[in-house]
């Protein structure tokens, strides 16, 4: 057994809360981090489906990396969503911590995991803090040069997704990629000033997709961009803790649906 804040000190040893954007909200959420737990349920995002998986399976923590308190509460009811999740986690003992930016700014967290799953060299971080292994997004290269089309493909196998939107291909080489997990279209221009001849990211707006030959824009979705970090947390607590039980949860899902 551990107290859920020293599986949080591990978290957040990894994804320092020093680090996180200003009109961020990661951290603990809701709960008591001094109570004693013997598992861990990892997810994207704290639903309300997640919390009550955490509740019929006995699981007393769980972290996310998107926050389940962003916005300002003006009330806790049964018939808010939020609200409705505070009130079960509460009921039943539950404490919830979510990372959010702060992992999104580390060089092994979101866009540093996405980079080794598409293989990229020479991986650094694309819009720096301060640090210049802190900030948000990361550039590398390709193991070999592909054409754009086939690149479209590569980024689909390696992502595991079946769609994406691009912007049009023009039968350019892609050597150097750039990607952020998320909402990542503010980053275009740090990925045009990288020397990035393809940039990966969810959430892009249409107007963004007019890059011309510039930049070829990849946008698998937001929850296909960000989906890896779940593993990660997985990574970081058994490194620390190897013998305490950290699970994905069963119950996550894309809130986008495709038809």
């Amino acid at each position: 057994m551990r107290t859920a804040k020293e599986i949080i000190e591990a978290i957040e040893e990894f994804a320092p809360l020093s680090n996180q954007e200003g009109w961020d909200n990661s951290g603990l959420q809701v709960g008591d981090p001094e109570i004693l737990v013997d598992s861990a349920l990892v997810g994207l995002d704290p639903t309300y489906e997640l919390i009550c998986e955490a509740r019929d399976r006995g699981i007393k923590l769980i972290i996310t990396h998107h926050p389940l308190i962003f916005k300002g509460i003006k009330r806790i009811t049964e018939d808010d969503p939020t609200g409705r999740c505070i009130i079960e986690a509460i009921r039943n003992g539950i404490v919830i911590y979510s990372t959010h930016t702060a992992s999104d700014k580390v060089l092994e967290g979101v866009s540093g995991a996405a980079a080794k799953m598409l293989g990229l060299q020479d991986v650094s971080v694309l819009e720096c803090d301060k640090d210049p292994e802190v900030g948000l997004g990361v550039v590398g290269n390709l193991p070999y040069p592909m054409k754009d089309e086939e690149f479209i493909k590569y980024v689909k196998q390696c992502l595991d997704v079946k769609n994406v939107r691009t912007s049009r291909p023009v039968g350019k080489k892609i050597s150097r990629v750039a990607f952020c997990g998320g909402s990542g279209g503010s980053l275009i221009g740090s990925a045009i000033e990288a020397g990035a001849d393809a940039y990966i990211s969810g959430d892009i707006k249409y107007h963004d997709f007019f890059t011309g030959d510039a930049l070829l824009i990849v946008d698998p979705g937001h929850f296909e961009t960000e989906a890896q970090i779940m593993k990660v947390f997985v990574e970081v607590v058994k490194k620390k803790f190897p013998n305490f039980a950290v699970l994905i949860g069963e119950q996550i899902h894309n809130p986008v649906y495709y038809y």
